[in-house]
């Protein structure tokens, strides 16, 4: 375990970081800032993904399942680990890697899109894997992603979901963290064996009541602690830039701290740059590929913009980084502060609503991963992924106990391999997400429904 310390320590102080914001950064020029020239379409995306005509997963329902797959742990026990081992101004760099981030997710769906697969029940698959695969020629490097996803989400992610239920539950209630940890994985047995459709269903019911009630408690907080906000801002400035660690508190934070851990807890809140919210975004049928490039630049900004900055304003506004509490317990302490015992509860339930969502989605990306590196088995496939789903299932009831450290220690070391991959891709493949965005962009302008043919050859519009 200390080398894998040693590996995350140095990956994500600062290599990580550069390789992600300047990837961000590099893709935001290539497409002229989409982050602000195209927010008018997101709308008008969302609303034509409302739903399939033919039964198919739709483009909101992928679109919820991916967001179900990024509001879990990252945001509530992420952000409250990056505040702290970073400090306040972790905060800072988690908004600035959701800026550069939604371009990431914008790329990386609209390539799921372009790749993905239908199989003979028609139900699209698609992903890192299939575009590495069918757009970059590199099916070694697809294997290791598909491999490394497996591990990665389908497992050790998958793991800490239900170790942040559990954690949640024996806060307000006397009981063993094993207990929640069978209920929860049985639970989600029910969802994940009955395939994308029912994991999709399912995220569309839970996905809009969670994160609107949960912006509704965090606005209470704010309103009551108005007159701190403005301190609030010059503190997570001043720790986001602080250069030396000196006294404690917010000023004993430097900007190392901040940036590893408000970079790596961001993209862990939003999985832009290391391809899995693609997973799930292929699944869809819709228009043209870059509704999905659009949806998925919503959900980065829902994600990290909206709850995970509600769950850190909740924490320095009520004083809860000063207590000793990590993880959701901490979170627990700061609604608590305001909402007395039923601000533990809520937070339990709102815990249980976003890691459970998170959980049938990493469960999904594994499958996923499984698929690729057994396609063109047959059947055989099904009995490999159902053989997966047991295990993993086995061992997200076992992470339901394991300290936290370590399932953290995990998940940076396995995902490093995931943004690398990922982003060396998204490099390469620059040239098809622009051609997408052009089309998509062009026929708005003709006053057009945005349509894409899915029997062109990119490859060849693209040399």
């Amino acid at each position: 375990m200390s080398f894998i310390i040693a590996f995350n320590n140095f990956m994500w102080g600062g290599v990580l970081a550069v390789i992600l914001l300047g990837t961000g950064l590099l893709y935001t020029i290539t497409l002229k800032v989409p982050q602000i020239r195209c927010a008018k379409h997101i709308a008008a995306s969302l609303k034509s993904t409302l739903r399939s005509d033919d039964g198919s997963v739709s483009g909101f329902a992928a679109l919820c399942g991916a967001v179900g797959g990024q509001v879990g742990t990252g945001s509530l026990v992420g952000v409250a680990s990056a505040l702290v081992a970073g400090g306040p101004g972790a905060l800072f760099w988690m908004w600035i890697t959701a800026v550069f981030g939604m371009v990431l997710s914008f790329s990386e769906a609209t390539l799921g899109q372009l790749f993905h697969e239908k199989d003979k029940n028609g139900n699209f698959y698609g992903g890192a894997p299939y575009y590495m695969t069918k757009g970059l020629g590199c099916r070694p490097l697809a294997i290791a992603y598909a491999l490394t996803t497996v591990f990665a989400i389908g497992i050790c992610i998958a793991m800490l979901q239900n170790n942040s239920i559990a954690a949640s539950v024996i806060g307000v209630a006397d009981i063993p963290a094993w207990l929640p940890g069978i209920i929860v994985t049985a639970v989600a047995a029910v969802i994940i064996l009955g395939g994308v459709k029912r994991i999709t269903d399912a995220a569309s019911l839970i996905v809009t009541f969670m994160a609107v009630g949960y912006l509704a408690i965090t606005v209470i907080i704010v309103v009551t602690h108005i007159t701190e906000v403005p301190a609030m801002f010059e503190t997570i400035l001043q720790s986001a830039f602080s250069m030396e660690a000196a006294g404690g508190g917010a000023v004993g934070y430097t900007i190392k701290e901040a940036v590893r851990n408000g970079v790596a807890r961001g993209l862990f809140s939003n999985d832009a740059g290391n391809g899995a919210a693609a997973f799930m975004h292929a699944s869809a049928k819709v228009l043209h590929p870059a509704n999905k490039g659009f949806s998925a630049m919503f959900g980065t900004f829902l994600t990290t913009i909206v709850i995970c900055t509600c769950t850190g304003f909740a924490i320095l506004l009520t004083g809860g980084l000063g207590t000793g509490q990590d993880g959701v317990n901490l979170v627990q302490f700061a609604f608590a502060d305001i909402l007395g015992a039923f601000g533990s509860y809520f937070v339990v339930l709102v815990t249980f609503l976003f890691c459970f969502t998170t959980l049938l989605a990493d469960l999904f990306y594994g499958e996923v991963g499984i698929r690729y590196l057994f396609k063109g088995k047959g059947d055989s496939v099904n009995g490999v992924v159902r053989g997966y789903q047991v295990l993993a299932l086995i061992l997200v009831m076992v992470g339901a106990v394991l300290p936290l450290t370590t399932l953290w220690n995990l998940v940076d070391f396995s995902v490093a391999f995931l943004v690398f991959f990922n982003v060396y891709t998204l490099l390469r493949m620059r040239k098809y997400v622009q051609y997408v965005l052009k089309d998509y962009t062009m026929q708005v302008a003709k006053g057009k429904q945005p349509v894409w043919d899915y029997a062109v050859d990119i490859k060849e519009r693209c040399r």
